[in-house]
């Protein structure tokens, strides 16, 4: 398996076991090669965005998936996992609010979860 047969549902569980907060996932892929899903999700404290990211990191390793690249852990305000075709956004909720990344991508597709 590659970095590129991530399966959405991995992930929003592996968000949902750590109780982020208003989980989202926008299919971007018509609009940027960047990627084809950002999933963004929502932790309390930066302890609980870090458990979160963990528990991201811990299921998709679980199944031979490394993130090619993750930014942010350290102060864990927004912490980026990039798995190729889907990258994850687990941010505090405040700069959540403030980046509004669904609005930047709004011309993206919601994804039912």
């Amino acid at each position: 398996m590659n970095h590129y047969d991530v399966d959405l549902d991995v992930v929003i569980n592996a968000l949902e076991d750590k109780k982020a907060k208003d989980i989202s996932a926008i299919d971007i892929h018509e609009l940027t090669t960047i990627a084809h899903y950002f999933i963004i999700a929502s932790g309390t404290s930066v302890p609980h965005i870090k458990a979160i990211a963990d528990n991201v990191k811990e299921k998709l390793s679980e199944k031979n998936i490394r993130p090619l690249r993750e930014e942010g852990y350290n102060a864990a305000r927004w912490i980026l996992q990039d798995y190729g075709d889907i990258v994850v956004h687990i941010f505090h909720e405040e700069d959540r609010e403030y980046y509004s990344l669904e609005r930047l991508w709004q011309d993206g597709k919601p994804v039912s979860l």
